[in-house]
């Protein structure tokens, strides 16, 4: 039996929801409605049911250029589609497409076919930019104001909708797994900065394409946001620990696994471990934390104790 979905609406906002909670693949979309415009973000493998009842879109934006957050871009054919500039190239070509992860073979051929048949990805020539503070008008005084917020991809980005005062944070998702930042156009250092600037951004509501749905109070997202950024530092210090018993190759740290579970059946766990812990080790190198004691084996004397 099929799964009913829910969804909330919010003023001109309407947040549909994904299957079980927009837990991957799944994910949360959301429909903007002006008095001149109507937006959809983010169309999500949740959309493919309700085609039927999908209002008409003047406009597609996508928070990035990830497989689960365009999933439902083609039930769109005839509206632009807006990406930040720096992940707009992704979209172009299944190729470009691919370059966001740089998975290595053969994990990349088969996440090549996952993305046509199980995502439906379809490239686009001519994908619209946005830039940070760019602000789409939807009429009647509705507005979408865009957020950079790097890290998880290079063009990650989050929209502030106006007058409803919800904050749209995408992948910052707020869930117990924490920040992801293991693809190509990942950077653990920019992540952080963005977690830091979203401790400054108020909002009446707070909304995730993930797990969490919508949050209706401040301090609440606070707390969710400390809980998520904390298991940034729980890897580097489950990392040092692990360097600290002996020194380890980084095919040993990405095989121990500190970003999934030891078991996880997670075709593309291993790039994500190397780049992810690849990351953490790189900065404690040039901290003094960590050394490379030989070349490729890494050591933190002392961490282990």
């Amino acid at each position: 039996m099929a799964e009913i979905l829910e969804e909330r609406r919010i003023g001109a906002v309407t947040v549909l929801f994904g299957e079980r909670g927009g837990k991957y693949p799944h994910g949360n979309s959301l429909v903007v409605r002006g008095s001149h415009e109507c937006v959809v973000i983010d169309p999500s493998l949740g959309l493919l049911p309700r085609r039927d009842a999908l209002p008409p879109a003047d406009r597609v934006l996508n928070s990035h250029c990830h497989e689960d957050h365009v999933a439902g871009n083609h039930l769109f054919p005839g509206a632009p589609w807006h990406f930040h500039e720096a992940d707009a190239p992704c979209i172009r070509s299944i190729d470009a497409f691919m370059d966001v992860y740089g998975f290595p073979e053969p994990i990349a051929d088969a996440f090549r076919d996952m993305l046509v048949q199980r995502f439906h990805v379809e490239p686009r020539e001519d994908p619209e930019t946005f830039r940070d503070g760019d602000v789409f008008d939807l009429g009647g005084g509705v507005r979408i104001r865009v957020v950079h917020a790097p890290g998880h991809t290079r063009g990650h980005c989050f929209f502030h909708i106006e007058p409803d005062d919800v904050l749209y944070l995408a992948d910052v998702d707020l869930s117990s797994f924490g920040p992801y930042y293991g693809d190509a156009w990942s950077c653990l250092e920019d992540f952080e900065r963005t977690l830091a600037e979203a401790r400054t951004l108020e909002a009446r509501h707070y909304a995730t394409f993930h797990h969490i749905g919508v949050l209706d109070d401040r301090e609440t997202f606070l707390a969710r946001l400390e809980r998520f950024a904390s298991v940034i530092a729980d890897r580097e210090t489950r990392l040092l620990a692990y360097l600290g018993e002996a020194p380890r190759s980084l095919d040993e740290i990405a095989a121990h696994r500190f970003v999934y579970r030891p078991g996880d059946d997670v075709i593309f766990a291993d790039p994500v471990e190397r780049r992810s812990m690849g990351q953490h080790i790189a900065r404690l190198v040039a901290a003094g934390r960590v050394r490379e004691e030989e070349p490729g084996r890494f050591h933190a004397p002392g961490a282990g104790a």
